[in-house]
């Protein structure tokens, strides 16, 4: 399996914070942001990672992070130009991936899991992360019949479905790519997410893990701080980098 963290974007909300570098350059605790996600795919042995990121912050990450020999990985570098929704990822780094199965993690996640049995186990189809939380209708969110098989996934739904938001960790076959080519912009004018993960439910090719210790997406300021605390006090001893 091949891992990509996709960590563009401008970052609004923790501006003037990110108005000379980027959010996942932010620190968090002793570590940049992107240590976090990276140390998620590294430790659940991934060997060879793609970076996406902003034009303006190419230069940042390659000085932070190089060719990722350090951590005993191979780290690559796209640019994207304009952020135009999660699945653009796929598209962007359609020769990187090939013919292999792919990890998406968001640069801005940061969980207190360990994935490595799911990474390592993953084989074919379309396997997503689901966390109980208070407020999930922020993000995209699972519904489960009777039996906590899913069957809807929504973005950001007006009417609350299920109490279990989607965390940014996807896991894919090579499929992923002409899936996400197939795709057409929501009304918000961007590819969603969800719509790769109604694909694949809907050929009955999707699976659907559970979080059990803490997710946070590190966006805001009040998250960040969180994201701050959760470093220092618990997750010290599961960094490998």
């Amino acid at each position: 399996m091949r891992g990509i963290i996709l960590s563009g974007g401008l970052a609004t909300r923790l501006r003037p914070c990110t108005t000379v570098t980027s959010k996942q350059l932010l620190p968090v605790y002793n570590r940049p942001m992107i240590y976090y996600p990276l140390n998620t795919l590294i430790k659940a042995g991934i060997k060879e990672i793609l970076i996406i990121v902003a034009p303006e912050r190419a230069g940042d990450y390659l000085n932070l992070l190089g060719s990722g020999k350090q951590f005993g990985v191979k780290l690559t570098y796209e640019i994207q130009d304009h952020p135009a929704g999660l699945p653009e990822a796929f598209m962007i780094g359609e020769n990187f991936i090939d013919d292999q199965n792919v990890a998406l993690i968001l640069g801005d996640n940061i969980f207190e899991d360990d994935f490595t049995e799911d990474i390592k186990n993953f084989k074919k189809g379309a396997k997503i992360f689901a966390k109980q939380v208070p407020d999930p209708e922020r993000s995209g969110v699972v519904q489960f019949d009777a039996k906590m098989k899913a069957i809807k996934i929504v973005e950001k739904p007006k009417e609350k479905i299920s109490d279990y938001a989607i965390t940014g960790l996807y896991l894919y076959d090579h499929r992923v790519i002409e899936a996400a080519k197939g795709l057409k912009p929501s009304p918000r004018g961007e590819l969603e997410i969800v719509d790769l993960h109604n694909w694949y439910l809907s050929k009955g090719e999707l699976e659907v893990g559970f979080v059990k210790g803490e997710w946070i997406d590190a966006g805001t300021f009040d998250s960040l701080l969180k994201a701050q605390i959760l470093a220092k006090e618990r997750l010290q001893d599961k960094l490998i980098i």
